[in-house]
């Protein structure tokens, strides 16, 4: 404490001095400011980003090939990769609205245009990140907006086993999983996160879709649910992004989706047909993780001896299955 007094008597005797010598010897010539580092104007870096998009695009579609994306290769092909017009027309976009796009033109791209160009030109997670910054869009997919699973849920996933489980928030995105629940309807781990949707994967992959003994009646079941769940959420681009694949993507979907039916959450016994063990009887349950219904634990029980004696064979099968 008594150094402490001692140097701010120091300091202040200093400063006394200096005003006082400072004052004998006339004004002082004060230094120049510094001046803060130049940043360019909003103008310039949107002209910038605008640029940067359109080279990242041109370099994107140049490394696919036709055969990738189902296109015959043709005889004249002389650009590397893809054409403007056939990205537009993968993307259901316009020819000359892509061209701008590559050409940094100022114009507007809308979260749904940036997810199917992401598609389209088979961008992984690290690249299709990097295009909604340049783009400054918010990407409204699971795999870059869900929320933290906790280190305690994905511990509660893992002694849940061999119970399949996972968490999933309102929209059904499949935000954390067990072993068992990863192989209960389709081997997980090869989905893209972009993809893990419940609603997405029972209208557009075919593992899952013939995991269901009663698949039109499960379609139309989660329409109804998911109409009652995005009433909540109407005008989110997320959701909207959601509804417009799963309408584009599948009949079956758009058919449920116009009967305009809605139906609250409720546990139910599901039969599955499993590809490594056969026929599962299990019950359906929803465990809230929040008041606002929003991300929630889902488990299958057994609802017969039979099915809990296939769901340990599918627990000890998953790492074999899995490398």
């Amino acid at each position: 404490m008594t150094t402490m007094v001692r140097t701010t008597t120091t300091v202040a005797q200093t400063q006394t001095q200096t005003q006082v010598q400072g004052q004998a010897s006339g004004p002082t010539k004060e230094s120049p400011a510094q001046e803060p580092p130049a940043q360019a104007s909003p103008k310039r870096e949107s002209e910038i980003r605008r640029h940067e998009l359109a080279d990242f695009l041109r370099s994107r579609r140049a490394r696919i090939t036709p055969e990738q994306v189902g296109l015959p290769r043709g005889r004249r092909r002389r650009t590397p990769g893809l054409r403007r017009e056939e990205i537009a027309q993968l993307s259901a976009v316009g020819v000359t609205w892509y061209t701008w796009l590559e050409q940094a033109r100022d114009i507007q791209v809308s979260v749904q245009v940036l997810d199917a160009l992401a598609r389209t030109l088979l961008l992984d997670a690290s690249e299709r990140a990097h295009l909604f910054q340049l783009a400054g869009a918010v990407d409204p997919s699971p795999a870059a907006s869900c929320q933290t699973v906790t280190p305690a849920l994905r511990l509660m996933l893992e002694k849940l086993e061999p119970l399949p489980a996972c968490i999933q928030n309102s929209r059904y995105d499949i935000l954390a999983f067990n072993r068992t629940y990863g192989r209960l309807l389709c081997d997980l781990d090869t989905v893209a996160p972009e993809d893990r949707n419940c609603m997405v994967l029972i209208c557009t992959n075919e593992q899952w879709r013939k995991s269901f003994v009663f698949l039109e009646d499960t379609i139309r079941l989660m329409a109804a649910k998911f109409r009652a769940s995005m009433a909540g959420h109407l005008g989110e681009p997320a959701w909207e992004l959601l509804l417009k694949r799963l309408e584009d993507e599948s009949p079956e979907f758009r058919e449920a989706w116009q009967l305009h039916e809605v139906v609250g959450t409720r546990s139910k016994t599901k039969q599955f047909r499993n590809a490594h063990v056969g026929p599962l009887s299990l019950v359906h349950t929803d465990l809230w993780l929040g008041p606002d219904q929003g991300a929630r634990l889902v488990t299958y029980t057994p609802a017969d001896e039979e099915s809990r004696e296939r769901l340990d064979r599918l627990q000890e099968l998953a790492p074999a299955v899995a490398s």
